[in-house]
């Protein structure tokens, strides 16, 4: 099995697609990496040698900011706008979308699950 950069790759995938189980890689970029390297296509993760894993790894070492650090990054870019108190900033610290989408209806995925609103009634029942 084969493990880069702290992730187990699925071996039964074709390694272009096996590839993109790495946070911080596409598709696109994995096909960059297999052709750079100069592995087959048609190639799945478990036939790679430990060779080749060893090259895509130095490759993803040398060139590329994947899990960990893009993550680290990514936090960053958001604290750093949150501090400055910008727009973004202030719609990421209260959880609501933060480019432009609407939120009367949909926005379920950033506001999270609904939040009932029930009706003030007086002592006696009534509305008010």
């Amino acid at each position: 099995m084969a493990r880069i950069a702290g992730v187990d790759l699925p071996p039964n995938k074709k390694v272009e697609y096996g590839l993109t189980a790495i946070f911080g890689i596409g598709l696109p970029t994995a096909k960059k990496i297999v052709a750079h390297i100069g592995i087959d296509q048609s190639k799945h993760i478990k036939d790679l040698t430990d060779d080749e894993v060893t090259k895509i790894r130095k490759l993803l070492e040398a060139e590329y900011r994947v899990e960990g650090a893009l993550r680290a990054e990514i936090a960053a870019d958001i604290k750093r706008l949150i501090d400055i108190g910008c727009y973004r900033g202030t719609r990421h610290k209260v959880g609501l979308p933060a480019r432009g989408q609407r939120t009367r209806t949909n926005a379920r995925t950033r506001k999270g699950r609904k939040k009932t609103v029930s009706v003030y009634r007086g002592p006696r029942g009534e509305r008010k």
